[in-house]
């Protein structure tokens, strides 16, 4: 199923989730510019290694626990191909003006970033720490965003392109269902993968729910502005 589009109305021009988005094509332009080595090099000194923080941690490294919590932030911008940047971005498009409206510009970047930190730390967690394997890419963030939504923007419908035999047909859905259809297929997802998984790469399905989870409980003890409150502030 590919997602369309929302039905939620958007309230004033979405400049910080635009930023977002450049910030993540501009590193992403810089990444082809690498090489096969190159970026495997990047990947290294600028993703997040979940056993470099650990290390950090245990012999009270300053230096290198600093740079592991520079990497906390700076893999949130990095991606491994096409596919992994156009889905993520996508898919910030279509949810994150509307987390935006209702935080409010600055602090909408904040808890963006806020919630890539959670879903790290979440798939770090869930390795035990030992994963050497560099973390990259934005959709723990916007997995925040996603869970932010759920609580915010309930009532709102997604369209989805369903394909029925060689037909894509849109169908719209209430976004409640999509999303908690969406969080419930990371969950299974996270539950069938073996230990060793966590170890040799793939979906970081924990950082998945690690960011969902992080932005619906912001999203519960936060009062979002409403539409005059925005009207009003610009």
């Amino acid at each position: 199923m590919l997602l369309v589009n929302d039905s939620e109305e958007r309230w004033r021009f979405p400049l910080m989730t635009l930023l977002v988005i450049g910030g993540c094509a501009a590193v992403f332009w810089w990444e082809q510019r690498l090489g096969a080595s190159g970026l495997r090099q990047a990947f290294r000194e600028w993703g997040f290694i979940p056993a470099g923080a650990r290390a950090a941690l245990e012999h009270h490294d300053k230096l290198a626990l600093r740079h592991a919590v520079a990497t906390l932030f700076t893999c949130q911008f990095l991606h491994g191909g096409w596919l992994h940047l156009v889905g993520n971005l996508w898919t910030l498009w279509i949810f994150g003006d509307n987390v935006e409206d209702r935080l409010g510009r600055l602090p909408y970047l904040f808890f963006y970033l806020g919630c890539g930190v959670a879903a790290a730390i979440a798939q770090g967690l869930a390795s035990g720490g030992a994963s050497v394997l560099p973390m990259v890419g934005a959709s723990g963030a916007i997995a925040g965003v996603m869970g932010a939504y759920l609580v915010w923007c309930w009532r709102a419908r997604v369209t989805l392109l369903v394909p029925v035999v060689i037909i894509q047909l849109p169908v719209k859905v209430p976004a409640v269902l999509y999303l908690l259809f969406w969080i419930g297929m990371q969950w299974l997802s996270a539950g069938a993968a073996s230990a060793h998984t966590v170890h040799l790469g793939g979906v970081a399905w924990w950082a998945h729910i690690g960011g969902f989870t992080f932005g619906v409980l912001v999203a519960f003890c936060i009062r979002p502005l409403s539409e005059r409150e925005v009207v009003l502030s610009r």
